[in-house]
Protein backbone atom coordinates (compact mmCIF):
# COMPACT_ATOMS: atom_id res chain seq x y z
CA UNK A 1 0.00 0.00 0.00
CA UNK A 2 2.68 2.52 0.95
CA UNK A 3 4.51 1.54 -2.22
CA UNK A 4 1.43 2.49 -4.26
CA UNK A 5 1.10 5.82 -2.47
CA UNK A 6 4.82 6.49 -2.85
CA UNK A 7 4.55 5.70 -6.55
CA UNK A 8 1.28 7.60 -7.12
CA UNK A 9 2.03 10.83 -5.27
CA UNK A 10 4.91 11.97 -7.51
CA UNK A 11 2.77 11.16 -10.55
CA UNK A 12 0.07 13.47 -9.20
CA UNK A 13 2.27 16.54 -8.76
CA UNK A 14 0.35 18.35 -11.50
CA UNK A 15 -2.44 18.89 -8.93
CA UNK A 16 0.04 21.11 -7.02
CA UNK A 17 -0.92 19.76 -3.60
CA UNK A 18 1.77 19.88 -0.90
CA UNK A 19 1.15 16.32 0.38
CA UNK A 20 3.86 15.38 2.87
CA UNK A 21 2.03 13.09 5.33
CA UNK A 22 -0.17 10.03 5.20
CA UNK A 23 -1.25 9.15 8.76
CA UNK A 24 -0.37 5.59 9.75
CA UNK A 25 -3.94 4.91 10.93
CA UNK A 26 -5.22 5.80 7.47
CA UNK A 27 -2.63 3.61 5.78
CA UNK A 28 -3.64 0.73 8.08
CA UNK A 29 -7.33 1.22 7.19
CA UNK A 30 -6.52 1.17 3.48
CA UNK A 31 -4.31 -1.86 3.93
CA UNK A 32 -7.16 -3.72 5.63
CA UNK A 33 -9.71 -2.70 2.96
CA UNK A 34 -10.56 -5.48 0.48
CA UNK A 35 -9.64 -4.18 -2.98
CA UNK A 36 -11.76 -6.32 -5.31
CA UNK A 37 -10.70 -4.38 -8.41
CA UNK A 38 -7.30 -4.07 -9.92
CA UNK A 39 -4.40 -1.75 -9.18
CA UNK A 40 -6.09 1.03 -11.17
CA UNK A 41 -8.96 1.18 -8.65
CA UNK A 42 -6.46 1.77 -5.88
CA UNK A 43 -4.55 4.37 -7.90
CA UNK A 44 -7.78 6.17 -8.75
CA UNK A 45 -8.71 6.24 -5.07
CA UNK A 46 -5.32 7.76 -4.19
CA UNK A 47 -5.76 10.34 -6.94
CA UNK A 48 -9.22 11.21 -5.62
CA UNK A 49 -7.79 11.66 -2.13
CA UNK A 50 -5.11 14.00 -3.54
CA UNK A 51 -7.73 16.06 -5.34
CA UNK A 52 -9.83 16.37 -2.17
CA UNK A 53 -6.86 17.03 0.12
CA UNK A 54 -6.61 20.33 1.98
CA UNK A 55 -3.17 20.98 3.37
CA UNK A 56 -0.27 18.58 3.60
CA UNK A 57 -2.09 15.50 4.98
CA UNK A 58 -3.60 12.97 2.56
CA UNK A 59 -7.13 12.09 3.80
CA UNK A 60 -7.35 8.48 2.64
CA UNK A 61 -10.11 7.58 5.10
CA UNK A 62 -12.71 9.81 3.38
CA UNK A 63 -12.77 7.39 0.46
CA UNK A 64 -13.33 4.36 2.70
CA UNK A 65 -16.04 6.14 4.68
CA UNK A 66 -17.88 7.00 1.46
CA UNK A 67 -17.63 3.41 0.22
CA UNK A 68 -18.89 2.00 3.53
CA UNK A 69 -21.84 4.40 3.51
CA UNK A 70 -22.75 3.44 -0.05
CA UNK A 71 -22.53 -0.24 0.81
CA UNK A 72 -24.79 0.28 3.81
CA UNK A 73 -27.42 2.08 1.73
CA UNK A 74 -27.61 -0.59 -0.94
CA UNK A 75 -26.67 -4.12 -0.11
CA UNK A 76 -25.89 -6.49 -2.95
CA UNK A 77 -29.04 -8.49 -2.21
CA UNK A 78 -31.38 -5.59 -3.01
CA UNK A 79 -32.61 -5.16 -6.54
CA UNK A 80 -32.98 -1.81 -8.23
CA UNK A 81 -36.75 -2.26 -8.11
CA UNK A 82 -36.65 -2.83 -4.34
CA UNK A 83 -34.55 0.29 -3.82
CA UNK A 84 -36.84 2.32 -6.10
CA UNK A 85 -39.90 0.98 -4.28
CA UNK A 86 -38.51 1.89 -0.88
CA UNK A 87 -37.62 5.40 -2.05
CA UNK A 88 -41.05 6.03 -3.55
CA UNK A 89 -42.81 4.76 -0.41
CA UNK A 90 -40.68 7.04 1.80
CA UNK A 91 -41.45 10.06 -0.38
CA UNK A 92 -45.17 9.20 -0.43
CA UNK A 93 -45.19 8.92 3.36
CA UNK A 94 -43.38 12.25 3.68
CA UNK A 95 -46.07 14.00 1.61
CA UNK A 96 -48.98 12.09 3.18
CA UNK A 97 -49.51 10.09 -0.02
CA UNK A 98 -50.20 13.17 -2.15
CA UNK A 99 -49.13 12.46 -5.72
CA UNK A 100 -49.92 15.70 -7.58
CA UNK A 101 -49.48 19.38 -6.80
CA UNK A 102 -46.54 21.56 -5.83
CA UNK A 103 -45.91 19.57 -2.64
CA UNK A 104 -46.72 16.16 -4.09
CA UNK A 105 -44.51 13.13 -4.46
CA UNK A 106 -44.27 13.51 -8.25
CA UNK A 107 -42.58 16.91 -7.91
CA UNK A 108 -40.18 15.61 -5.26
CA UNK A 109 -39.27 12.63 -7.41
CA UNK A 110 -39.00 14.65 -10.61
CA UNK A 111 -41.66 12.57 -12.34
CA UNK A 112 -44.89 13.34 -14.17
CA UNK A 113 -47.82 12.30 -11.93
CA UNK A 114 -49.00 9.69 -14.44
CA UNK A 115 -45.49 8.20 -14.56
CA UNK A 116 -45.43 8.00 -10.77
CA UNK A 117 -48.87 6.32 -10.70
CA UNK A 118 -47.61 3.80 -13.27
CA UNK A 119 -44.51 3.02 -11.19
CA UNK A 120 -46.65 2.69 -8.06
CA UNK A 121 -48.76 0.06 -9.88
CA UNK A 122 -45.70 -1.73 -11.35
CA UNK A 123 -43.99 -1.93 -7.95
CA UNK A 124 -47.16 -3.04 -6.14
CA UNK A 125 -47.18 -0.09 -3.77
CA UNK A 126 -50.43 0.36 -1.87
CA UNK A 127 -51.42 3.00 0.63
CA UNK A 128 -51.77 1.52 4.12
CA UNK A 129 -55.21 1.78 5.74
CA UNK A 130 -55.66 4.79 8.04
CA UNK A 131 -54.94 4.19 11.70
CA UNK A 132 -57.85 4.66 13.80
Amino acid sequence: MSVICSHSLPCLEHYQKPITTIPQAELDAWHAHPWPGNIHELENAVERAVILAHGSVLPLDDFLTTRRAAATLTSASQTLAAIERLHIVRVLQAVNWTIEGPRGAAVRLGLHPSTLRSRIRQLGITRPPPRG
